[in-house]
């Protein structure tokens, strides 16, 4: 029959091993401290102050006339004249003496040798001390338990002890661990009583659990006060102690309560509200400690809980707005912490960040799964709330030249723009998604050169990326033309780019090479997806027109009319405004031009439009050339 018993002395013996290993290596310490001179140091303050004392006394002694700072007697009078000066009464003191005057030969000096700081080898002897006296003790403790631990088992196989008093001798045992682990900290073994107390903590979680659990000596409510009071107790040594892993410890207690305590039924309300009160003092703690160990046990085992429970018992009749109301409790307690510090100027440090990006992304994920698709107004204007309240911190703390100080304002900034992006695709549907990408990703980009920001533009880059790719993958429906939504979509892109260049060259470093690739670039887009939209409407209008047998034969005839007449309307402006890049796209889009004319136009296309086709062809290419020529002699210098 499986006891309970089994998870206790499992649990018991290996919390010894480890504590008990954790006493070993306090002790080894202990030990190399002892194996330097307690008294070294004083001693040696005692005699510094000795000699400086006898030296003033010499001073004091001279005349004041004589000019001497030597720390010498005063010479003999001129009627007792001597060629010898007699010895001071004492030699001088070695460590008066300056580092570049030798002492004096045959002077014999207190020389202080310097010490190592490494101990001393161990011989033999030590080693035998240390198998016997330290290795055997630890062996022999170890025999002990698994002797009271397998008397233990043999009283509860035969009835010796009865479910009470099994209970009752768990949590005696957890109980005198504690203040046997403040008796050990006393002696200076600090790791071996944290796992001292961790394992009174286990044997108290596992005892108050057998009690309530499997033998149901008391209900369930008593276990689950009995537990919150251990956690209590619990953080209240880690305070007391100043010790991260006893409160690491707590709150992994406190965490487990409600599993071991659980029933099984839907109990919302206890569970929810035990957990924002346990995450409401872990942060509290971590605050006033700064432990982030616990950041993320708190918000893990927070997320866990509320997920499990959505998964057994939630439903939309009768939870949405009680469970709407927990989510952003967790929320905002989560999110005080990071903007708490950001605002102080203190250091984000992983966890912080860590705990901002993975709390806005939680809350995000729940009102989606909560609101979507029933309540779309409320999701959007939620989600437009939370880009405001973020970019309203991120304009809130201090500004910062320094990468490390700048980065909360970056990670706010970011997550205001994701929930504003998030926000778009949630109410719109359809060709306004792509508009409205459009529209942000040019407004992000301006915004980023106007801040000079590096985290805006690449994402106003990636949204304007999204619009070019749905409008090339699923464009929207033509009709009149020019007059038709695929156009006008395609338009406000165009526009979009073209604002994002303007941007760009009205920014203060605009003529920098990183800032000139991007306007480059910019530029390009905007004529390959005004020429992709002028093409379309140019291919379409010229297939519905035409006679049927040769409306192919019209359509190519339109694109190569087009293409030349875009390219020379590049070169003319590439002329006007000095542009090599303006110029140098017109060139290339003439040399697609005549690829295709000579490679497909004078294959496929009918005599008339073959005609047409090299005549605009030929004359836009000699007007061309002509203006090379022509710049070619003016810049030719004169004979």
């Amino acid at each position: 029959m499986e006891q309970w018993y089994l998870i206790l002395i499992p649990l018991f013996l290996a919390g010894s091993i480890l504590a008990f290993v954790a006493y070993g290596v306090a002790h080894r310490l202990e030990s190399v401290l002892n194996s330097f001179p307690p008294n070294d140091l004083a001693f040696r303050l005692h005699q510094l102050e000795q000699k400086l004392a006898e030296l003033q006394k010499i001073v004091n002694a001279s005349t004041p006339s004589s000019p001497s700072t030597s720390p010498l007697p005063a010479p003999p009078p001129p009627s007792a004249p001597s060629t010898q000066v007699p010895p001071p009464p004492w030699p001088a003191p070695e460590a008066v003496r300056p580092p570049s005057a030798p002492a004096a030969r045959g002077t014999p000096g207190p020389a202080l040798q310097p010490r190592s700081n490494l101990p001393p080898q161990p011989s033999h002897a030590d080693l035998e001390a240390l198998i016997g006296g330290r290795w055997f003790n630890r062996i022999g403790i170890i025999a002990l338990l698994f002797a009271v631990s397998y008397f233990l088992k043999l009283a509860f196989d035969n009835n010796w002890i009865g479910p009470a008093g099994r209970v009752a001798i768990g949590i005696l045992l957890g109980a005198l661990m504690l203040p046997w682990s403040q008796w050990l900290l006393s002696r200076g073994y600090s790791y071996f009583a944290e796992g001292i107390a961790g394992l009174g903590e286990a044997t108290l979680f596992v005892s108050v659990w057998a009690g309530c659990q499997y033998y149901t000596l008391f209900s369930r409510g008593v276990g689950f006060a009995a537990l919150v009071f251990v956690t209590i107790v619990m953080a209240v040594l880690a305070l007391w102690r100043d010790s991260s892993r006893i409160a690491f410890l707590s709150l992994l207690g406190g965490l487990l309560t409600p599993a071991l305590v659980s029933s099984g039924k839907n109990e919302q309300l206890v569970l929810l509200s035990y957990l924002f009160c346990l995450g409401a003092a872990a942060l509290f703690i971590i605050w006033r400690k700064n432990w982030q160990l616990l950041l993320p046990l708190s918000f893990v085992g927070t997320q866990l809980y509320f997920w499990q429970w959505y998964d057994a018992f939630y439903t939309r009749a009768g939870f949405l707005e009680r469970t709407l109301i927990f989510a952003t409790l967790f929320f905002l307690l989560f999110a005080i912490l990071p903007i708490a510090r950001a605002l102080r100027r203190l250091d984000l440090r992983a966890m912080d960040l860590f705990l901002a990006f993975s709390n806005a992304l939680a809350y995000g994920v729940s009102l989606y799964v909560f609101l979507w698709p029933d309540d779309r107004w409320p999701l959007t204007l939620i989600f437009l709330v939370l880009a405001a309240a973020h970019l309203l911190v991120a304009s809130l703390l201090p500004e910062s030249p320094a990468p490390a100080a700048a980065l909360p304002r970056l990670l706010y900034t970011f997550l205001a723009v994701s929930f504003l992006t998030f926000a778009i695709p949630i109410r719109l549907e359809h060709n306004a998604i792509t508009l409205a990408f459009a529209i942000e990703g040019a407004a992000l980009v301006w915004i980023g050169f106007r801040t000079l920001s590096v985290l805006l533009r690449p994402v106003g880059y990636l949204l304007l990326g999204i619009t070019a790719f749905r409008l090339l993958e699923h464009p929207p429906a033509a009709g009149t033309f020019l007059f038709n939504e695929r156009f006008g979509s395609y338009l406000l892109l165009v526009a979009c780019l073209g604002f994002s260049l303007w941007s760009a060259r009205d920014s203060s470093d605009s003529q920098q090479s990183p800032r000139r690739t991007e306007m480059a670039f910019l530029a390009i887009a905007a004529n390959f997806f005004a020429l992709i939209a002028l093409s379309l409407e140019f291919w379409d209008y010229f297939g519905r027109v035409s006679s049927a047998p040769d409306h192919a034969f019209a359509q190519h005839l339109s694109l190569s009319i087009l293409w030349t007449c875009y390219a020379g309307f590049l070169l003319l402006l590439g002329i006007q405004r000095h542009s090599p890049l303006l110029r140098w796209q017109a060139l290339i889009l003439l040399g697609i031009v005549v690829a295709k004319v000579f490679l497909f136009d004078l294959s496929f296309l009918a005599r008339v439009y073959r005609i047409l086709s090299f005549f605009i062809l030929g004359s836009v290419l000699l007007a061309v050339s002509f203006f090379y020529q022509r710049k070619l002699a003016r810049n030719r210098p004169g004979p």
